[in-house]
């Protein structure tokens, strides 16, 4: 007779089995997320489903938040039928939006959706990260958002106690063009925030495509410079009991 598993558990994902929640435009987190996962964990997307429509500027934007919120817990509710272990967010704008203050209101809401299960965050994943490098406050952020959502980042992380020394937001003109964003338009990104004072670098919004970037960048500036997939997968694992070294994501994932 077949061992019996745990709900959170099956075949494949015998040490740990992840509800993730994205963006149904969203085409870069699923395979980041991939390639970080250790043997024994598996990733299971469900999708808020959300158009394609143009963002051309701040109201777009807000428009498209609205949208990402109408649809949310009915993502969090069609992943819980696969009884995972624990809940993912693959997206990060709505977690870093109304500061401190919003991101913890949103993380109680998932959780009580999720019937208690364990709730991995952008806006935690980040401090958490930070926090590993030492005393660090001073940062830069890359964005692919509008600059009401650049606000909104440079809040969450003034609420934390960061000094924000510079933002750059690309203002991608869809949601599903995000994922379209070069290595070069990335690259050049990463130089404009940099500066001596800068004592870490970070990128934010799921659908960039910057994991693989993120290490090569912190070899030649000689700091932390942080995926947000990165970070967000390294927290989900470590607050799961799991501390798996995952080689090719840079320091964070390989040394902490």
């Amino acid at each position: 007779m077949a061992e019996v598993q745990p709900a959170s558990k099956d075949a494949l994902g015998y040490r740990m089995k992840f509800g993730v929640i994205a963006p149904s435009t969203n085409t870069i987190v699923q395979p980041e997320f991939g390639w970080m996962a250790p043997k024994g964990v598996t990733n299971h997307f469900s999708r808020i489903h959300i158009p394609d429509d143009p963002l051309r500027s701040d109201a777009d934007f807000e428009e498209l938040m609205v949208r990402i919120r109408a649809e949310l817990m009915q993502a969090v509710d069609r992943v819980m039928t696969a009884r995972p272990g624990a809940i993912v967010m693959g997206m990060s704008s709505e977690t870093f939006w109304g500061g401190l203050a919003g991101s913890m209101e949103l993380k109680a809401k998932l959780e009580a959706r999720a019937d208690g299960l364990p709730v991995a965050m952008g806006s935690d994943a980040s401090q958490a990260a930070l926090k590993c490098y030492g005393d660090i406050k001073r940062i830069s952020v890359i964005t692919p958002y509008m600059p009401v959502g650049d606000g909104e980042v440079r809040s969450f992380f003034g609420d934390c106690g960061f000094e924000v020394m510079a933002v750059t937001g690309l203002k991608c003109p869809s949601p599903t063009a995000i994922a379209h964003v070069d290595a070069k338009t990335l690259r050049d990104a990463v130089n404009e925030v940099n500066d001596p004072q800068v004592e870490a670098i970070l990128q934010v919004g799921t659908n960039l495509a910057f994991a693989n970037i993120a290490p090569m960048a912190e070899f030649w500036l000689d700091k932390p410079v942080l995926a947000i997939n990165t970070a967000t997968y390294w927290h989900a694992l470590r607050m799961n009991g799991m501390q798996d070294r995952i080689q090719g994501f840079g320091s964070l994932l390989e040394d902490y």
